[in-house]
């Protein structure tokens, strides 16, 4: 058991409750979050991501599914993608 991992999982499930559940945008760094049109939607889409990443990295904690120098690299990539799509498609 990794409870290093396991601790991060919690931060990124106290994260998406935050953000997916209050709406408490001002959380988010990246997301332009002041110009952004829809803040319900993005509060729903980051939420959502974070809880899957909360959920993948407490169950990693228990079992060794994929090897963190693997998993980290692609939880920071699909942040950037959200930072892109948001930035492109979410922005006035």
């Amino acid at each position: 058991m990794d409870y290093n991992v396991m601790i991060l999982g919690v931060v990124f499930l106290v994260l998406a409750y935050l953000v997916g559940v209050k709406k408490q945008t001002y959380w988010l760094t990246g997301f332009n979050q002041h110009r952004v049109r829809d803040k319900q939607k993005l509060g729903s889409i980051v939420g959502s991501y974070s809880f899957a990443v909360a959920v993948v990295l407490i169950i990693s904690g228990f079992v060794r599914i994929i090897a963190l120098e693997i998993l980290m690299p692609l939880i920071v990539i699909g942040y950037l993608l959200l930072i892109v799509y948001v930035n492109a498609k979410m922005v006035e």
